[in-house]
């Protein structure tokens, strides 16, 4: 892991999965995903952000089913662009596994116009764009987003730009303390008829809901290493 800031390493005291055999094939510590068929994203926030409401780098916990963590994720955003951008920023983030080595790294450009379901289809320039990268520097997949009037909706492409997966979001994407549902984004075929799993928000109480801003996701599919690793850090680049 290189040239990472050491106050984002991952806690050595939480329980990690054990890492599996490398993987012919396989990017160096992303055999992990080739055991899964469930990922639960908990967002990390300090006792500063959630009293203050003062936006840091978010940090991301990722588990399996049983709980045990076998990423830690964080962003690397400068101070201005987060405050001044929220959602619509451009950002990195750096996910390392419990060896404290860097296993992947995604980024997205910021862009003024960006984010609109409405304007994404008429240009590239209002569209998200994430890229995945694993190791750093080598690309596997990206995720772009889709012009729609209704949902929204993302394309997963494989480092050739071929589409192999869908995404779909729900009507509605509201959510809060007032709004006690799970939000559930569609994992479909590329061909957009079958779905194969799901990206869900969860909800997390009124109390959680009102006074934090964590997050909670749970991703749950049976795929390939490089379509789970886009998927699963879809969060970070577009809801």
């Amino acid at each position: 892991m290189n040239n990472l800031p050491v106050t984002q390493e991952p806690d050595s005291a939480k329980e990690w999965m054990n890492r599996p055999m490398a993987i012919p094939g396989c990017p160096p510590g992303l055999e992990y995903l080739t055991q899964l068929d469930k990922i639960k994203v908990k967002q990390l926030v300090s006792l500063v952000e959630a009293f203050t409401g003062f936006e840091r780098n978010n940090k991301y916990a990722l588990r399996n089913a049983n709980n045990e963590q076998f990423f830690y994720a964080f962003e690397e955003t400068e101070t201005c662009m987060r405050i001044c951008c929220g959602n619509q920023r451009g950002f990195k983030f750096h996910v390392v596994d419990n060896l404290k080595q860097e296993v992947m790294m995604i980024t997205r450009e910021f862009k003024c116009c960006a984010g609109c379901c409405w304007c994404a289809g008429c240009c590239m320039c209002c569209a998200f764009e994430v890229r995945v990268e694993a190791p750093p520097g080598n690309l596997i997949g990206t995720i772009k987003q889709k012009g729609s009037f209704w949902k929204d909706s993302y394309d997963i492409l494989d480092e050739t730009e071929n589409v192999i997966l869908k995404i779909e979001g729900p009507c509605c994407i509201w959510d809060g303390a007032c709004c006690p549902c799970d939000n559930e984004f569609k994992l479909l075929t590329a061909d957009g008829l079958t779905q194969i799993g799901s990206l869900t928000k969860e909800y997390a109480g009124f109390v959680k809901e009102l006074f934090t801003v964590a997050d909670q996701f749970s991703i749950s599919c049976k795929l390939t290493f490089s379509k789970v690793s886009s998927l699963a850090l879809l969060k970070f680049g577009t809801l």
